[in-house]
């Protein structure tokens, strides 16, 4: 723990430095520089408070073993032992508590995403299974009181999405749903099987942090924009003026295609939102595959075509297959109780991580 016990004192050390720095007048004028070191503050606190409780523990254990050592009476003595195996359990848990806010952190975890859910194998109920997890990811937003902007959609005719993009900000939006980036598979009757036969059909999810300038900086001469006219259901505001907008990053070759927004300039600036969410994902993304050449993580956030869990109606069932992870209440899953599956994705994160740390 001597390690540990050093990193957690220069935590602290920092934190005192960051309090001091932020009653200084001239960071106080410095808007840009007094919310970078808020927000360092607040990261720190929770560590730093445990850092404290955690000495105050160890402080306690040390007490009682002096303690025992002196001449007591029986009953002081069972007192004092009590206390002592209370304490000295109470300090293993902090440590644990510890060991966790000290892994590295994923820069990306604070920030809102983009999520991109489309329908792929299956046709039809592919769309409906797509429409399902809109649905499913809606209901856990608004439990985390999280915000969702519907950005743009491709709706078939059955009332499924062929596609559907999604804003998603709140507090630490990327950190729970950055687990959901694959393909999800489904078991179920569709409503158009008259025989009663099971089928299984796939959609994918892509998340996406949300990329602020600083993360990303696209250069004018790389995106090539084209405008054209709108097509959409219903007629209205249609061929009247060019208002949809696709933009090519060159580098990458990615596209991204606007039309959902009522004016150009709206679909100009959700274009761009997403362009650079996706090209940073896209450089992030190879930064990762080279990492993982030479470490895997059993829970990823990479891939979407790796198919990371099963939805099994007639069973009730869903089946996490990157930790075996199975739980026989898809109904309430459905309805945005997602707490399960994600503390425990979160949970197998943290312990791959620190058996990475003790294999360096």
């Amino acid at each position: 723990m001597n390690e540990i016990f050093d990193k957690l004192q220069s935590v602290a050390d920092r934190y005192d430095e960051v309090n001091e720095l932020l009653s200084d007048p001239d960071i106080i004028s410095d808007t840009n520089r007094f919310m970078d070191l808020s927000k360092e503050e607040g990261n720190l606190r929770e560590t730093v408070e445990k850092y404290t409780e955690y000495k105050k523990v160890v402080q306690q254990v040390k007490d009682d073993e002096e303690l025992l050592r002196e001449n007591l009476d029986d009953e002081m003595a069972q007192l004092t032992k009590e206390e002592l195996t209370e304490s000295r359990e109470q300090q293993e848990n902090l440590e644990n508590e510890l060991k966790v806010l000290l892994l590295p952190k994923d820069p990306n975890d604070d920030k809102n995403i983009i999520m991109e859910i489309h329908g792929a194998a299956g046709g039809d109920e592919a769309s409906l299974f797509a429409a399902d997890l809109f649905e499913m990811y809606s209901r856990y937003a608004e439990k985390q009181n999280w915000t969702v902007e519907i950005v743009d959609q491709s709706q078939t005719e059955v009332g499924g999405f062929k596609e559907i993009v999604l804003m998603i900000s709140g507090a630490s939006v990327y950190s729970k749903l950055k687990y959901e980036n694959g393909a999800h598979r489904v078991q179920r009757i569709p409503t158009t099987e008259s025989a009663g036969r099971i089928h299984t059909s796939t959609a994918t999810v892509g998340v996406m942090p949300e990329a602020e300038d600083v993360d990303i900086e696209l250069e004018d001469k790389d995106i090539r924009t084209d405008v054209y006219r709108s097509s959409g259901a219903g007629g209205q505001h249609i061929n009247k003026t060019s208002s949809a907008v696709r933009m090519t990053h060159l580098p990458t070759g990615i596209v991204v295609a606007m039309q959902d927004q009522r004016s150009q300039q709206q679909n100009r600036a959700k274009a761009m939102q997403i362009l650079k969410a996706r090209v940073y994902d896209y450089y992030s993304q190879k930064e990762e595959s080279a990492y993982n050449e030479q470490r895997k993580s059993a829970v990823g956030t990479g891939d979407r075509s790796e198919r990371i869990r099963t939805y099994n109606y007639p069973q009730n069932r869903v089946t996490d297959h990157r930790i075996g992870l199975t739980l026989n209440k898809l109904d309430r899953i459905m309805s945005g109780e997602l707490e399960d599956v994600i503390d425990a994705l979160v949970i197998a994160d943290q312990a791959e991580k620190m058996e990475q740390l003790r294999d360096e």
